[in-house]
């Protein structure tokens, strides 16, 4: 009689069972496991295995998100204790206004300026709460890396520059205090209030601190009696006073008026024929501007 060969020297070693069979250690049916077995790939599976992997990286993203939400809640929950309180902004701003002799409280924002400004400087200004989370982002992988100023920072961020000088020291940790004001500041004060702390307490150059000192000291009149163009032009003096000087520097002023205009079309506050219209307004600038003084029609600084 004819034996059949022994299965451990001529088959190859089965880790997996290819048909259901009694497993004596647990006492049940196992396999068939298709996939699993060399040369018997299992096509199903393996369609399946890509999808796998992609949910199991969605579930780190997820993890990860939610550890970096709960680390800023921490450090924002920190930075609001031991930051300043916002309610000290209006003591600060008429502080401010004492030691550079100008009046407080000025006179209301007029809406041809606050348009200006907010179309330029944060165009989310009204639904945003005090901090922009991408401009921060920006501003804070700058810092890291080396890199330029990326800007982008919010009108209640660039407020907490101008009043709460004395806060932080440098780098990251001054940029991280000044976001926990800018928030602090939003909760504290109305957006109309935050606007008119931001005119008080904004330089325009050539001396003038105060929307009311710049449009007194450039164009002789009060900030009411603004034209769009004026208005545009004194918006974009804020980011860079010194560059854009319009008394120094006409040309550089004129372009970033120019700037100001096409960003108040792109933010609906102005058609473009009205844009259009403004830039052919002549500005009226006064030649020779006195430093911190008035002008014929404007109320004279305290």
């Amino acid at each position: 009689m004819s034996r059949a060969p022994a299965a451990s020297a001529q088959a190859p070693l089965r880790l997996w069972a290819q048909e259901e069979e009694f497993c004596q250690l647990c006492g049940n049916y196992v396999g068939p496991y298709p996939g699993e077995v060399p040369g018997q790939p299992d096509d199903e599976g393996a369609a399946d295995r890509p999808r796998g992997r992609l949910r199991r990286v969605f579930r780190r993203m997820v993890k990860t998100a939610a550890f970096l939400l709960v680390l800023a809640a921490t450090a924002i929950g920190v930075l609001a204790a031991t930051t300043p309180s916002a309610g000290q902004a209006t003591t600060l701003a008429q502080a401010l206004a004492r030691s550079r002799h100008i009046s407080w409280p000025g006179p209301p924002v007029p809406e041809r300026f606050a348009q200006a400004l907010v179309a330029t400087e944060d165009h989310r200004f009204y639904g945003e709460p005090g901090i922009d989370p991408l401009a921060v982002g920006r501003v804070l992988f700058a810092k890291v890396t080396g890199g330029p100023d990326q800007g982008g920072s919010t009108i209640e961020y660039q407020l907490a520059r101008m009043l709460y000088k004395s806060v932080g020291s440098s780098g990251l940790a001054t940029e991280a205090q000044n976001a926990a004001l800018a928030v602090k500041l939003n909760l504290t004060y109305s957006k109309q209030q935050i606007l008119a702390l931001y005119a008080e307490a904004a330089y325009f150059g050539q001396g003038y601190y105060g929307l009311q000192a710049a449009a007194c000291g450039y164009f002789g009149r009060p900030p009411a009696t603004l034209t769009v163009a004026q208005a545009a032009l004194l918006a974009g003096l804020v980011n860079a006073p010194s560059a854009d000087d319009p008394l120094v520097y006409p040309a550089a002023a004129r372009s970033r008026e120019q700037h100001v205009l096409s960003r108040m079309i792109a933010t609906g506050y102005l058609t473009p024929a009205e844009a259009a219209r403004a830039l052919r307004q002549p500005l009226g600038l006064i030649p020779t501007a006195p430093v911190a003084g008035g002008a014929p029609g404007c109320a004279e600084p305290a």
